[in-house]
């Protein structure tokens, strides 16, 4: 035997239930606490730390089958599938499919799944795809679905997927499995260890020409969203790029075993990793949010630029602080000019100074 769906047990995943105890009941915690943090929000910044936190999953997600979206364009498409206010640009048509996948997995988490949902996001996804023989169906072609990589004349194999023939039976019971795990369901199975073993039975079939990954991440926030009861907004995928090449390490040593301790550990940890960058990234949004109330007015357009710019870094801000050469090239005026606006951005308390002449930098000054 060589992969997980050839052992005759197949799909009976074996782990240790008692060893994850401690990692559920601080994920259910968690949970508490961020949908404590976004209450706090009204509804215009709810609905903008949405999209961000929405659009940067869309595109991470992308990003980690080497697939590169525009940031902009992805959040205006996710703004008109909220029915909040965009601009028309022109959006190419994976940038529009993500987007309305995305957004109809945050709005549909509650319901069962079927497979009419899971073609419906293929077909999203797959929007302006001119290479693939089925799309918004299960795959169909005869030869071998693998994943490879390495020399054509000798590629490595990493994984091989069931038959093409086999997928609509293996889905079927899959979508039964996933139905049964959720809450008050005949299998039901905690939040972790659910969304653990669901993404790697759903890659271990790979039911799909192209898109697997992403539709498999969909599912782990589905399931996750159905646990927690509300939609999670959880980083997950945000979180797996940054360390992409031990993602895919984990899926293929574990796609050649039902023992797979080794990877609800390693799941569950992303998760809850995913989970407080989600707590962090929601408590800077608020941040961000009381920065602009307390300033409304006092900025000039300028100022305004840059104070953007710096937060489009996001929680790191500059790397060592902003200079007065950074605002110099941000809004192209003289060093006078610059001076004068940064020394009344400390005055009023908007930025913190530290240093001296050249090493003179200046951060923002947020509130919790």
């Amino acid at each position: 035997m060589q992969w997980n769906w050839q052992d005759a047990d197949w799909p009976n995943f074996k782990y240790d239930a008692s060893a994850m105890l401690a990692s559920e009941q601080r994920f259910l915690q968690a949970s508490g606490e961020l949908i404590g943090a976004v209450r706090h929000l009204n509804d215009d910044d709810s609905g903008q730390l949405r999209i961000e936190l929405l659009s940067d999953e869309a595109i991470k997600t992308s990003e980690i089958e080497g697939e590169y979206l525009d940031r902009v364009s992805v959040q205006s498409s996710l703004r008109r599938q909220f029915g909040l206010s965009a601009d028309d640009r022109s959006v190419r048509p994976q940038e529009r499919g993500i987007a309305e996948m995305t957004a109809d997995v945050y709005r549909n988490w509650s319901g069962d799944l079927v497979k009419e949902e899971l073609f419906n996001w293929h077909t999203m996804l797959m929007a302006g795809n001119r290479h693939l023989d089925v799309i918004g169906a299960y795959r169909r072609h005869e030869d071998a679905m693998q994943i490879v990589s390495g020399r054509l004349d000798k590629p490595t194999i990493h994984f091989e997927a069931p038959a093409s023939c086999r997928v609509a039976h293996e889905m079927e019971h899959f979508i039964a499995w996933f139905n049964q795990s959720r809450p008050n369901g005949q299998l039901q199975l905690p939040a972790l260890t659910r969304a653990a073993i669901g993404h790697l039975y759903f890659e271990s079939i790979h039911p799909f020409e192209d898109g697997n990954g992403r539709i498999g991440r969909a599912l782990a926030e589905k399931s996750l969203a159905q646990n927690v009861g509300q939609p999670s907004l959880i980083s997950l995928a945000f979180t797996i790029e940054k360390n992409r090449k031990a993602y895919y390490l984990e899926l293929e040593r574990h796609q050649r075993s039902l023992d797979i301790d080794g990877w609800v550990t390693y799941f569950s940890q992303t998760i809850l990793e995913a989970q407080q960058a989600t707590i962090d990234r929601t408590a800077f949004f608020i941040r961000k949010a009381k920065f602009y109330d307390r300033f409304r007015g006092q900025l000039s357009g300028r100022q305004e630029k840059v104070v953007a710019r710096i937060f489009r870094e996001g929680i790191a801000g500059f790397k060592g602080g902003l200079s007065a050469e950074n605002y110099i090239s941000i809004t192209a005026v003289s060093r006078a000019t610059a001076t004068r606006d940064l020394q009344q951005l400390v005055a009023i308390g908007a930025f913190t100074r530290t240093g001296e002449r050249r090493h003179t930098r200046y951060t923002l000054r947020l509130q919790g």
